[in-house]
């Protein structure tokens, strides 16, 4: 019997290591990807969120529309980007400054954040969640191979 659930445990691990990068990948493809095309096709749910932050912030430098459909592009572009294991590099700041951004409500936006100390409303609930997001990101900086000085 103990010999059957090592071999089980072994079995179980060794598939979960050969799915776990490409799942990853297009989990981090997914959750992009698809909430900036919603975006794009008018129909996400965190229009309100964005918008009333962006009045908040840049609403006196540049048009709501133009900067929407930009925000959403460059949420596309990271979801596909995370697709390419070799533009680890190039996403993972891309992603940062996505998440700066989306974390921002939480400080700009209290009224539509919080209900009261540490207990977050249904949209801080889905910022504050974007920490596991910037943590598996943070998983596959980790895997890098440092860059080598070039001879110069």
């Amino acid at each position: 019997m103990a010999n059957t659930l090592i071999s089980l445990d072994r079995s179980i691990i060794s598939f979960v290591r050969k799915i776990s990068t490409p799942l990853s990948r297009f989990s981090l493809f997914a959750v992009f990807f698809w909430f900036g095309l919603l975006k794009v096709v008018g129909l996400s749910p965190a229009t309100g969120l964005v918008q009333a932050l962006f009045d908040r912030t840049l609403g006196s430098v540049m048009l709501f529309g133009p900067f929407y459909v930009f925000f959403a592009l460059f949420e596309m572009l990271i979801g596909v980007l995370w697709l390419i294991p070799k533009a680890v590099r190039l996403v993972t700041p891309l992603l940062l400054i996505h998440m700066v951004m989306t974390f921002l409500p939480l400080l700009f936006l209290p009224d539509m954040a919080w209900n009261g100390p540490l207990v977050p409303t249904f949209e801080g609930q889905y910022i504050i969640k974007n920490l596991v997001i910037v943590s598996l990101a943070l998983v596959f900086v980790a895997r890098l191979h440092p860059l080598k000085a070039s001879a110069a």
